[in-house]
């Protein structure tokens, strides 16, 4: 191991773990000294300040938004657009500690508008478990919440944050609300498609690029974007149906539950095609909630970040790596 990551594993990334965990307990005491109004335009100002100083978010933020939109954006609303998500995320980030002892209904419907319940009700009475796609809004995790809040028995699969600390923190305040989790690194497949056949509304998230998770090269905003294929996958080895929800914070700091309507699934017979094909709807469905709504949407994510190269070097390697731990159990056995 070189002296670079040497110096990232054992000093950079355990003191910044330190202190983003102990800013998120900050902000979770900060609510019992200061009221919530004054939280807000206090955290607001302080990222509308730094803001112009983050070059490198702003351009990651401005060449996906080129990608996504060409010459319909000027370079000025895209700027806009990226401080609008950062103002915007940082609120919700308060709002979610602020609120990390609210768990019930009514305690939520004081900020809360909840707009076509009636889809997830409808999809959730029949008793096959529902797919709650969700995209990466700024308010994604009140939207992971709110089935559970609402009265919905809820599962979640996730992957593990970096920061030990802060991945047992969120899983107790999720866990604190009434959904189960999963951890993906425990291989949970056949557990996430018995709490659907149980009833369960099922959270799930495709909108990032992960390369440790099955996916295809689809169609997002006119490019190629590595997709995960479970959504479509669990859906048709469950029968569960599939409903989009998304979590929009509103100018006044209240904000916006809006359950659209259940996708149905389209198939051929042909499951690998239904898996893809049905994927892409998905991600089509996806896309009109962040145009929709463009500066809600995290467009600071490396969204088409892997190629089909990277995918290619990528398999390879987790090939080798599986053949030198084969070898070196081989070694083991024989020893023994």
């Amino acid at each position: 191991m070189g002296r670079k990551k040497r110096l990232k594993k054992y000093v950079i990334r355990p003191v910044r773990n330190f202190c983003v965990y102990y800013l998120v307990q900050f902000l979770c005491l900060e609510r019992y000294i200061i009221p919530r109004k004054v939280a807000l335009a206090w955290h607001s100002l302080l990222i509308r300040i730094a803001y112009p100083f983050l070059k490198p978010m702003q351009k990651r933020i401005h060449d996906n938004l080129t990608l996504a939109y060409g010459d319909q954006k000027s370079d000025q609303e895209k700027y806009q657009i990226g401080k609008n998500i950062l103002v915007n995320l940082v609120k919700t980030f308060t709002d979610y500690a602020w609120w990390s002892q609210k768990k019930t209904r009514a305690e939520f419907l004081k900020y809360f508008t909840i707009e076509g319940e009636e889809h997830l009700k409808a999809a959730y009475e029949r008793g096959k478990g529902v797919l709650c796609l969700i995209p990466h809004t700024c308010g994604w995790e009140f939207s992971a919440i709110l089935p559970p809040i609402l009265g919905y028995e809820t599962s979640a699969v996730s992957s593990k944050i970096k920061n030990p600390a802060l991945n047992r923190f969120m899983i107790e305040k999720r866990e604190s609300r009434g959904m189960k989790n999963f951890s993906r690194q425990d291989h949970c497949y056949d557990k996430l498609i018995e709490a659907l056949k149980n009833g369960d509304c099922m959270i799930i998230m495709i909108d990032q690029d992960s390369l440790n998770i099955r996916g295809e090269f689809l169609d997002f905003f006119g490019h190629p974007a590595y997709t995960p294929l479970g959504c479509a996958r669990m859906a048709m080895d469950s029968g569960a149906a599939i409903v989009p929800m998304a979590t929009i914070r509103l100018d006044d700091d209240h904000y916006l539950f809006k359950i659209l309507p259940e996708i149905p699934m389209e198939i051929t017979g042909d499951k690998d095609y239904d898996i893809k094909h049905n994927t892409q709807i998905h991600n089509n469905v996806i896309e009109s909630i962040v145009r929709e709504y463009p500066d809600q949407w995290i467009w600071m994510h490396k969204r088409w970040n892997t190629t089909p190269e990277i995918l290619a070097v990528h398999l390879e390697n987790r090939r080798k790596r599986k053949e030198r731990l084969a070898a070196e159990q081989n070694k083991e056995n024989a020893k023994s």
